[in-house]
């Protein structure tokens, strides 16, 4: 594309690379708009579970599923053990807060990396990547052959690390997301539920006209609906109240203060404060972090074997447990759950597990890109790390994109979007058994569809607005950010490698009910719909397997 020209203080202008090659300081990272946001965590857990153990209920992960999962089985009379890979985020750092900001990653940021990876790994075409400290950190960046995918770590799972954007899908997209699920139960029953149990709720619209961390989010929607696309406002579990005096100066910032990607201290509603509280006090439920499942088998006397390592926070393997689970319900997200499942069929653990194991895993169509606006068009020097609307394309062009913040605490005079697509293609998980890992098929060309899906968007707009991509933000002076994904869903798809509940075929007593299920597409950012799916799920098991 050709240079264009900004209006400037000389009298020859500025041209935008030149602005751009000046605008200063260096982002640490960018605020996801998808599937990466924390919250406060739990209060300090129970003793761990113990090496020999007997539980009625054993959920593996705690993230949306599991959460569900758990809350449900107590309140109908169960003990539930959660066996949790992450830490348990209750305890401040040396800078007071439980988590870092999104522009000062440090040792709490990433999952047992020595070095961070953050999603936006250039500005001003600089790299921001910088050495850490190993440790058990909130925001694993696992590196499969062609894609990174994010996950959240720790008691809370995803929800500690995504935007909170919590997106109900249309009514008409449904029968493409979960084709055998009865549509009419999901919307009158299952995402009300999940909508109450997450504590969603939506911006109030005339702040959000008037609020000046939303500024970028006000050039979103100007751009867009000038270029003839819907605009939208996208509901959150963020305390929009708590927003409000964060922006009036009367609480302590969070989302103003540039907390999300690596957890936020105030504010956001993640499962440590809903569906987990709500767990833990029954009395009935038990969370053992640091604590990562390696095998589960039939047991001799009934149920199933289930083998344990015990962590520190540098990830040595510090104790090792077998316990035994009358009933194990698999949560540990799209990726957890796959890599374990496959694993055990092809390790002999639990070797009548179907061929679907593993399959149908897609990456939600996730793709991102910025844009350089005009100096007519700043986006604020303050933006709330919480994304609160969307631009629409969906049925005409394949493509729905978060107007994301970038928080660095300068001008920038840039929008940033994360767009979800409709990219048809599936991974597949297998075991190599030469390295003991879990591999996944999926391949960086197989991006190309999301990027044609999101352009039927940018494009249009640079056009009408006379801007242009940026290429600092991703290195090798890139447009997209085509090798990642916030949104992992599939590897155990409902109605093939379970039933249509959720009930792993050739065992009993053997549960997936997670992102897993999700045949790698949701249309929207997905969990709420992991959850809905998880209430629908565990209201049937409960009703028809622990009679």
């Amino acid at each position: 594309m050709g240079d264009k020209t900004l209006p400037g203080n000389g009298p020859k202008g500025v041209s935008r690379r030149g602005f751009i090659g000046r605008t200063g300081s260096i982002l640490g990272a960018v605020a996801l708009a998808g599937h990466i946001t924390p919250a406060r965590a739990a209060a300090p857990a129970a003793a761990p579970i113990a090496d020999g153990a007997r539980v009625p209920a054993l959920v593996i992960g705690t993230g949306y599923g599991g959460s569900v999962a758990a809350l449900r089985l107590a309140q109908a009379g169960v003990d539930v053990q959660m066996i949790e890979m992450g830490m348990s985020w209750d305890t401040p750092g040396s800078d007071g807060k439980i988590f870092p900001k999104v522009t000062t990653p440090d040792y709490r940021s990433f999952w047992l990396r020595t070095r961070t990876k953050a999603p936006l790994s250039n500005f001003l075409g600089f790299p921001i990547d910088k050495d850490v400290p190993k440790y058990t950190g909130i925001l694993d960046a696992e590196d499969f052959a062609g894609i990174t995918v994010y996950q959240g770590r720790g008691v809370g799972g995803g929800s500690l690390v995504n935007g909170g954007m919590a997106v109900t899908p249309k009514r008409a997209n449904f029968a493409a997301v979960l084709p055998s699920v009865d549509a009419d139960e999901m919307y009158a029953t299952y995402y009300p539920r999940a909508n109450a149990g997450l504590g969603v709720s939506m911006i109030d619209p005339a702040w959000f006209d008037t609020a000046d961390c939303y500024q970028f989010s006000r050039v979103g929607r100007k751009h867009a609906q000038r270029s003839g696309f819907a605009w939208t406002f996208v509901p959150d579990v963020y305390d929009w109240d708590y927003m409000k005096r964060e922006a009036a100066g009367t609480a302590t910032k969070s989302a103003l203060a540039g907390e999300i990607l690596y957890g936020n201290n105030h504010g956001k509603k993640s499962l440590v404060q809903t569906y987990l509280a709500q767990a833990k006090a029954t009395g009935k439920v038990t969370i053992s972090a640091l604590h990562k499942v390696t095998s589960v088998s039939p047991a001799a006397g009934g149920g199933y074997t289930v083998a344990i390592d015990q962590i520190n926070t540098t990830g040595d393997t510090v104790a090792t447990k077998t316990v035994t689970a009358d009933r194990v319900f698999f949560a540990a997200g799209s990726v957890g759950t796959s890599k374990l499942l496959v694993k055990l069929k092809a390790t002999g653990a639990l070797p009548n597990l179907n061929n679907e194991v593993g399959k149908g895993w897609g990456e939600n169509g996730n793709v991102m890109c910025g844009r350089a606006n005009h100096l007519w068009d700043p986006t604020g020097k303050l933006q709330s790390t919480i994304p609160c609307s969307g631009i629409d394309n969906w049925d005409a062009g394949g493509a729905f994109a978060e107007v994301a913040p970038l928080p660095t605490g300068i001008e920038t005079y840039a929008s940033f979007y994360l767009s979800i697509t409709k990219n048809p293609n599936r991974a597949e998980f297998t075991w190599n058994a030469a390295t003991g890992k879990a591999d996944l098929s999926w391949q960086t060309a197989w991006k190309q569809p999301s990027v044609n899906m999101a352009k039927t968007i940018f494009d249009k707009i640079n056009s009408k607005e006379g801007t242009i991509y940026r290429t600092d933000l991703f290195g090798g002076n890139k447009i997209w950010n085509d090798t990642l994904t916030y949104h992992p869903l599939g590897g155990a798809v409902l109605d093939k490698a379970t039933d249509n509940y959720g009930r792993l075929h050739g065992y009993t007593g053997l549960y997936v009910i997670d992102g897993a299920l999700i045949p790698g597409n949701a249309s929207v950012n997905p969990f709420v719909t992991i959850t809905a799916l998880a209430e629908r799920n565990i209201e049937k098991i409960i009703a028809t397997d622990l009679r």
